[in-house]
Order: structure tokens, then sequence, then C-alpha cells
């Protein structure tokens, strides 16, 4: 059921909203940012997630992943600060949030050619499949999706990219992107065909234990592939 708050004015109704967003905003860099710090110590993030989650009290978890999409968090905490700065006033947390969420796709990318390194291979003229472009799981919805820009950033690197989003067809033309593809089909042949596969959207509807099986590389930003046991030596997280 639906409850409607009464606030003292439109203005304080819109703040609400604009914390709310701020909230997840950086407690998600802060997972993203301990991620990073993690993954250097050979310590799963996933795990420490969920240990700390049953503590009773005092710990709302968050989880890490490629980067921010949709149409509140990526944005909404910058017009407040933009408008602070009229104030003359910084808003240092939201700024650094900032960008430890749009780094975050640029580290998958690093996480991918590592990994494609060790396997002997390079980025440059590899095909890469990435699995959902939806900015969240069992959604249609591309805004600001960090697939997005994870396309711009391989194929500047020289990937051939693919994608499959059993949500999403082809890719709508978004603010900042116009990428001109259509899902294929996610068969064994096509995993087997793309040097590396990237879990970028954990939809609920996608056999992660099929893909694990077939693709000869998983780089998993999802933690996706956690209850799948044959093929672990080919996933890689990010």
């Amino acid at each position: 059921m639906v409850k409607v708050v009464p606030v003292s004015s439109a203005a304080a109704a819109e703040a609400a909203k604009l914390l709310e967003n701020i909230y997840r905003c950086v407690n998600i860099a802060l997972v993203n940012e301990l991620k990073v710090v993690f993954d250097r110590m050979g310590i799963d993030i996933w795990e420490v997630i969920e240990a700390a989650s049953t503590k009773p009290f005092g710990f709302q978890p968050f989880t890490p992943g490629p980067g921010l999409g949709g149409h509140c968090i990526p944005i909404d905490p910058f017009y407040l600060s933009w408008k602070a700065r009229q104030y003359d006033v910084t808003t240092r947390f939201i700024e650094l949030a900032g960008e430890i969420n749009t780094g975050m796709p640029y580290y998958v990318v690093a996480r991918l050619a590592e990994a494609l390194d060790r396997r002997g291979k390079t980025l440059h003229g590899s095909r890469i499949l990435l699995l959902g472009v939806a900015y969240k799981k069992n959604s249609d919805d591309v805004r600001e999706s960090p697939a997005l820009k994870l396309i711009e950033l391989l194929e500047e690197r020289g990937a051939k990219v693919d994608y499959h989003d059993p949500h999403i067809p082809r890719i709508r033309k978004g603010r900042k992107h116009d990428v001109k593809q259509r899902s294929i089909a996610l068969t064994a042949k096509a995993l087997k065909e793309h040097e590396a596969t990237v879990i970028v959207t954990d939809h609920a509807d996608v056999d992660y234990a099929f893909v694990a099986e077939h693709a000869p590389l998983v780089v998993d930003t999802r933690n996706a592939t956690k209850g799948v046991m044959k093929g672990r030596d080919r996933i890689v997280k990010a």
C-alpha cells in the first residue's frame, strides 16, 4: 500500500529524494572501493558482505558492480553538487563517490585485459560477449547503464563486442550513447566463439552454469556465478 508522507515544502520533498539517492550512491561507492582493495589482498568482497550482513543491527548491505545506471543515482546527486556550489559549499562525499563509481567500468576492463593476458591473449582483436546491458537485473532499462560505457571502452581497445540480454533485443539510443547492436542468442557455440564473457547484469533468467561450462573465460561483476561449481577455474570476479 502506498503511503503519502507530507513534508513542509516541495523543496523538502525533493531534498528527501536526493538524500535517498545520495545515500545509495555513497554506499555503493564504498563497497566498490573495498572491492578493489580486497581483490589486491586476495579477499572476496562478496563473502565479506555476506558475513557482515549477519550482524542484526547497524549494517545494511550494498553490493558492488561494474558501475551505476538508471535515471537517479548517476545523475541526481550531482545536480545537488552543482547547486551547492551556488551556495559556496563543496559536496566532497558526493563528488568522491562519483569518481569511484564512474571508474568501475575502467576497472572491469583492466581485470578483463589481465585475465586474457594470463591466458596468452590480448584484448585487442578479441571477441567479447557482454551478458546483460540493462542497468539492473530483470529490467529492460538501459538508461546510463555501465554496459554502454563498457562497450565504448572495449571497442576503443580494439575488441569486437557482442551482447546478450533476454530483456533488450536491441539497444535504444541513450543520452550519451548510440549503440547500434542487437542481442545475440546465448548458445554454446556463441560462448565458445568469444574469448571472454563479461557478466554485467545478473538477470535471473540466464543459466550461469551453462555460461561457465562453455565460455573460455567468464568475468563476473555481479557474483552471478556464486552457486556455479563446474568451470570455476575459468571465472574471474571483477
